[in-house]
């Protein structure tokens, strides 16, 4: 195995600057308020270097989105892929969305805030990615509807939809100083999802 030089150390680490940086400015700015050239001086980097990883401002932000997305379909996979009855695996999903989110949540005020503002080619690919991580969710769901563990009074698209609808806004209020952790804020995300779920008892 060859040894990692420091030159190519300092390779490595300018897209991963980069994307700190774009971070910290689209979430402090905002993404449409935010130069090029602002992000590359704040990186200290040039803008070949820039181009050399990313073609364009809308690329980084893709990618500010994609990475988060990644991290959580890889966990929902293992938690989809589970030996355990499917509520547990929908509990454990429905809070692990929250959590993740809450961790990232720089990345994903930006992004609640500044998709739209994407080339619709750049939209479309994000937008396929997401929708690949809520089919697996959905699947989840469906799972638990066919096994009778769910209702199905409610489709289980609309039943994705209202839940990540929520997910989604959890950059606007959270805050880290507030009286519930992630953890704690996750659970009751899931329990609630869970109660909506519940079938209604049999009559007697």
């Amino acid at each position: 195995m060859s040894a990692v030089t420091p030159a190519d150390s300092a390779e490595s680490s300018v897209p991963r600057r980069l994307l700190a940086v774009a971070t910290r400015l689209f979430a402090e700015k905002g993404f449409d308020r935010t130069s090029v050239q602002e992000i590359v001086d704040a990186a200290d980097v040039t803008k070949g270097a820039m181009y050399h990883y990313f073609d364009s401002k809308d690329d980084l932000l893709a990618e500010i989105y994609a990475r988060v997305l990644r991290l959580q379909m890889s966990r929902l996979a293992d938690i989809a892929g589970q030996d355990r009855p499917v509520a547990e695996r929908v509990e454990h999903a429905a809070a692990d969305v929250v959590v993740s989110t809450i961790e990232n949540l720089d990345d994903a005020t930006i992004s609640f805030r500044s998709l739209h503002m994407l080339r619709p080619e750049k939209q479309r690919e994000v937008r396929d990615e997401r929708r690949r991580y809520h089919e697996l969710f959905r699947s989840l769901i469906t799972e638990g509807q066919q096994q009778g563990v769910f209702t199905d009074r409610v489709p289980a698209d609309i039943v994705v939809d209202f839940y990540f609808g929520s997910v989604h806004h959890l950059s606007t209020w959270y805050h880290p100083e507030g009286a519930l952790s992630p953890r704690e804020i996750g659970a009751h995300y899931a329990r609630l999802l869970l109660d909506a779920l519940r079938p209604a008892p049999s009559a007697h």
